[in-house]
């Protein structure tokens, strides 16, 4: 279920959907439809010239971002600290920081300033890792881990989730560590709003701590059409997929 889940979510991400639409545009053209094609072509046209432009990549991502705000002052007396998995790739000629992809890394820096802030005033501070391995040798808890511990985090202070493979299954798995002890959950702004649900569905009273945020302006030319800004879109349909599908699975 899991792996035909993301398999069905790929084939509804912006750009399958435009090629769709080209292939739509082709086939068409192949049948001696010379309307139809020229319709579907522009529609595809029309379609890439939107999701990659800032405006319009901006309006999709920023209710998802805008959901909760960011935790700038780490809360005191919070034990537990949880930073969401997301990617990574075992490669022993590699560092550590080139074997996990930027949003894990932002996701465990923005735990790791927790941690630390924590730290300082009292000695019960843990850090939840969490995540499994996929078709990869190593779980990205693990991974996690080992960036952590090359970041300063004490390794008695590491917890890791080995085995969730997507938010509703970290959001059980943490419970059984948690119980009803508050826990700052950290993961990417634009998945914050998903992930938060679905924790409060399980029970879990969390803070939320969103980061790596998407949204953004700028008047530099390159900006205005762009693949930065088609990637968000990407982030956005995910994200909103996964809501629609945890509604209708009772999950949120």
């Amino acid at each position: 279920m899991f792996v035909l889940k993301k398999i069905i979510a790929a084939f509804l991400m912006p750009v399958p959907i435009g090629l769709f639409l080209l292939v739509l545009s082709l086939i068409f053209l192949l049948k001696n439809s010379y309307k139809k094609a020229k319709i579907f072509l522009f529609l595809s046209f029309l379609w890439f010239a939107l999701i990659s432009n800032q405006t319009i990549s901006n309006i999709i991502i920023q209710p998802l971002e805008n959901a909760h705000q960011s935790l700038k002052h780490t809360p005191k007396d919070i034990e537990y600290i949880l930073v969401l998995g997301n990617g990574h790739k075992t490669n022993e000629n590699f560092a550590i920081t080139s074997e996990l992809n930027t949003t894990a890394i932002n996701r465990l820096i923005e735990g790791i300033r927790h941690y630390k802030n924590l730290k300082n005033n009292q000695e019960n501070t843990k850090l939840i890792v969490s995540g499994y391995s996929f078709d990869d040798p190593n779980s990205h808890a693990q991974m996690q881990k080992r960036l952590a511990i090359a970041l300063g985090v004490n390794e008695a202070d590491i917890i890791t989730l080995d085995t969730p493979k997507d938010t509703k299954e970290e959001a059980i798995e943490s419970k059984k560590i948690v119980e009803s002890e508050k826990l700052i959950l950290v993961t990417t702004a634009s998945h914050m709003k998903r992930a938060s649900m679905l924790f409060k569905k399980e029970g879990l009273d969390i803070i939320e701590s969103p980061t790596n945020h998407k949204y953004f302006t700028s008047t530099y030319p390159s900006s205005y059409f762009s693949g930065t800004n088609i990637k968000k879109v990407e982030l956005a349909f995910h994200e909103y997929l996964g809501i629609f599908y945890s509604y209708l699975r009772g999950e949120i």
